[in-house]
């Protein structure tokens, strides 16, 4: 018998047990806990060099660039939300429209690197280099660090863009192409957390 609030035409995965699931896959979950085991131990890091050097700290947001950081901020979440509808789609079995979504959510991603390369060209052009101060080394390691991971995840949404297009997914599989949301998802939240740290807190 159907669940009256799941649509007729959203179907379990061909795994499914019948009593919920974990998204995606094993994998992935190890890989993102691995994530915010690091990003964790640098939260530390940031917190013990807030702690030594309170005025630093205070006032080192005041030289960057807020509108970047928001702007980033925006990218990210409107990314996030393309690959949440990207899901939606493929549940339903619609390819086209969770290719089309998939690109969408890489298009805003790209976005990021964009902005912080001239972020970075404006702030060194101002001084605001890693030898600045105690907060802006601590801001370039957190926030170079994040873009790698966000690098990383933009590759795994090009790879499952191209599997789409050939058709590997459906509504009965699609736990990589879940997978590579969920890390997609994970930089977000991370970048949530840096965000006020660097930008806006003084």
């Amino acid at each position: 018998m159907s669940h009256p609030d799941v649509p007729e035409t959203i179907r379990p995965l061909a795994d499914e047990p019948a009593h919920g699931r974990i998204p995606g896959n094993g994998g992935i979950w190890v890989g993102i806990f691995c994530i915010w085991v690091e990003f964790l131990m640098l939260f530390v890091v940031y917190f013990v060099a807030k702690a030594h050097n309170p005025e630093a700290f205070n006032s080192g947001p005041a030289k960057l660039v807020t509108l970047a950081g928001t702007s980033i901020t925006l990218l990210l979440l409107t990314s996030g939300y393309c690959m949440v509808k990207a899901i939606e789609a493929i549940r339903r079995d619609n390819q086209k429209a969770t290719l089309r979504w998939i690109i969408a959510a890489i298009i805003l991603g790209l976005g990021y690197p964009i902005i912080k390369y001239f972020e970075i060209r404006w702030n060194v052009a101002h001084g605001v280099d890693g030898e600045a101060g105690i907060f802006y080394t601590v801001y370039y390691y957190l926030t170079l660090n994040h873009l790698v991971h966000v690098s990383w995840a933009l590759l795994g949404l090009s790879w499952v863009g191209i599997r789409t297009s050939m058709g590997f997914y459906s509504s009965t599989n699609y736990r990589t192409l879940e997978a590579a949301a969920l890390f997609w998802h994970t930089t977000d939240v991370i970048w949530l957390v840096i965000f006020p740290f660097f930008y806006i807190l003084r």
